[in-house]
Parts: structure tokens; sequence; C-alpha cells
């Protein structure tokens, strides 16, 4: 008798026990996983902005080469063949010369006085939750939501309040 109740001991894990485990690891998951999506689309977005200012880097090179901003990412990109020129100069990588990157869709168009940048999002929500305006001043404006990012709204690191109440001076006495 006492040799079987010795067996049932070493037995192992009961079903409870068991489950218990899975839920308690489930409940981690629970807590952990929103944070970890929200980290991601965080580093995506940085990753965007780095992407912006290396386009601005690239664009002030090519006009110093060229003598004009690049009107296309891809005249900004390595060159389909030969030697660089300025249909592709090299100045960015492929991924970034077709437009897309980590998760946002870039966009490079001509203006009357330089140029403008367009970044959004691939996928609202997922990959970002802001889109991303610039032109040749360099600066990146930012919107908060789905729609285009334009130059009215705040740059990057600042918030809506922050660009509505430019500061005054302090009055004289």
């Amino acid at each position: 008798m006492r040799l079987n109740l010795k067996r049932r001991r070493t037995g192992g894990f009961s079903l409870i026990e068991l489950l218990i485990v899975i839920a308690i690891i489930l409940i981690i998951l629970a807590v952990a996983l929103p944070k970890l999506t929200s980290a991601r689309r965080y580093a995506q977005e940085m990753a965007a902005v780095k992407a912006i200012t290396t386009i601005h880097t690239a664009q002030t090179q090519y006009y110093s080469q060229y003598g004009a901003y690049a009107t296309s990412l891809t005249q900004l990109g390595p060159p389909t063949s030969g030697t660089p020129g300025p249909g592709g100069a090299e100045l960015i990588d492929r991924d970034l010369a077709t437009g897309e990157k980590g998760g946002f869709h870039f966009a490079l168009q001509q203006s009357q006085t330089g140029y403008t940048l367009t970044v959004n999002p691939t996928a609202f929500g997922t990959s970002g939750t802001h889109t991303y305006f610039s032109d040749q001043s360099m600066t990146i404006h930012q919107h908060n939501g789905q729609e285009p990012a334009t130059a009215n709204d705040p740059l990057v690191g600042e918030n809506q309040t922050q660009q509505a109440a430019p500061a005054t001076a302090p009055a004289a006495k």
C-alpha cells in the first residue's frame, strides 16, 4: 500500500496546476502585448523621421551636385545601370528610393520653391499613428491622425498648444 501512495506523489503535475500556470502566462501576455505593440509602432515612427532627415541630406547633396532638387526618390536612389548621375545619384538606399520603408509610404514631389515630402503609414494604427510633412526648409511637421500632415501642423516634438501660442516677450517696465 505504501508503494502505491509513493507512486501517486511522484506522478507529475495535476490538471489544476497546469491550468493555473497557463492562466498566469495568458495574463502576462495580455499585459505585455499592448506595450510591445506600441513600442514597435513608436520605433517605426522614429525610423520614418530619421528617413526624412536622410532624404533632406540627400536633397542638399543632389542640389549641390546638379543645381536643382530631385523630383523623385528614384533620382536620389541608386542608378538603374552605370555610374551615378542625375537619374540615380546613389544618395539613398534602394528601399527608400522605392518609396516604401519601415511600414511608411514616402512621396516626394516638386514644388515651386523646391520640394515637398509626405510620409504616411502603410497601415494606419499598425505601422504608425502619425503622418508627416516636410519640404526644403527641412522642418518636419506631424499630424496625429489619418489625414495627411501639412505645413500648418506642429513640428515633431512640439504639441498643438506650443505651436498655436507663440512665445511672448515680457512686458517692459
